[in-house]
């Protein structure tokens, strides 16, 4: 995850008598400035970790998205790959609903710290990715930040998909307009380390020309936001149901500051691109 403004050029939440009473119910989930996910984890949502040359690895975040295989995660690109580390993956692999197991009910400061090598060990591994057409390592950043998203395909298990295992989200390519939004990631820098989901949710801004430099005219804004590294590649959901451990994916995760994240919407060409990469597999 990377910051907002000057380091572009860095990678980087009623009681029964009232309801009877016609009053609303409480907004879910609620408002959060880096919070744990209140119910623990969600069944669409993981942690990714990409094994580097070198015996290295680096986590990010990802979300199961409908397609017509059932086998594609939503992330950020420069979880992949990017200006600044373009050396490619030697594999990637993304673990649903991760959880920690000695993380606190804080999401802060408890975990082993062994997230990586937990996914790497257990979770789905990726069999290829697509980033966006104009995610170009070889390019400045702020060139190419526009397009900072990406598709994983996963592996089948026991020849069931992921989506069939867990479920999945809804895509929703742009326009995408302001409004109640929650953004879910695993952060891994300090005062968090991996171990559990937390996030922000809150009524999101959209940035619009002359409001921020011209690489992030048109992402999603929540501040106050305190989410760290980590979190790059998070699905920004709208319309959550708590029964499916879903919603309505409207961006992913791109970058970020002390106090505010963005998330980059999806544009129209992405749903084309969802359904030649995502195609069903073949017998």
């Amino acid at each position: 995850m990377t910051s907002t403004r000057a380091a572009l050029a860095a990678l980087l939440t009623c009681s029964t008598s009232l309801a009877l009473m016609g009053a609303a119910p409480a907004p879910y989930p609620p408002s959060s400035k880096g919070e744990r996910w209140p119910q623990g984890t969600v069944r669409t949502v993981g942690k990714l970790v990409a094994k580097l040359p070198g015996h290295q690895a680096e986590s990010c975040s990802g979300a199961i998205i409908d397609s017509p295989s059932g086998s594609v995660v939503a992330t950020a690109a420069h979880c992949i790959s990017s200006p600044e580390r373009p050396v490619k993956p030697v594999a990637m692999y993304f673990q649903p609903a991760y959880r920690g197991k000695d993380a606190d009910k804080s999401g802060r400061r408890g975990g082993t710290g062994d997230a990586p090598k937990a996914v790497i060990a257990h979770g789905w591994k990726v069999e290829s990715w697509k980033t966006a057409p104009g995610w170009d390592t070889h390019k400045d950043l702020e060139s190419v930040l526009p397009n900072d998203w990406a598709f994983l395909r996963m592996e089948k298990r026991n020849g069931r998909t992921i989506q069939q295992v867990y479920g999945a989200n809804k895509l929703k390519t742009e326009p995408v307009p302001g409004g109640t939004t929650a953004t879910l990631g695993y952060p891994a820098s300090s005062p968090y380390d991996g171990e559990t989901l937390n996030y922000c949710a809150g009524k999101a801004h959209r940035y619009r020309g002359g409001e921020i430099p011209a690489a992030n005219v048109g992402a999603l804004s929540l501040t106050p936001c305190r989410l760290t590294q980590g979190v790059s590649g998070g699905p920004w959901l709208r319309g959550f149901d708590k029964k499916r451990g879903a919603g309505t994916l409207v961006a992913v995760t791109s970058v970020g500051s002390e106090n505010e994240l963005l998330g980059r919407p999806y544009p129209k060409s992405a749903r084309g691109l969802l359904k030649e990469f995502g195609a069903k597999h073949e017998r």
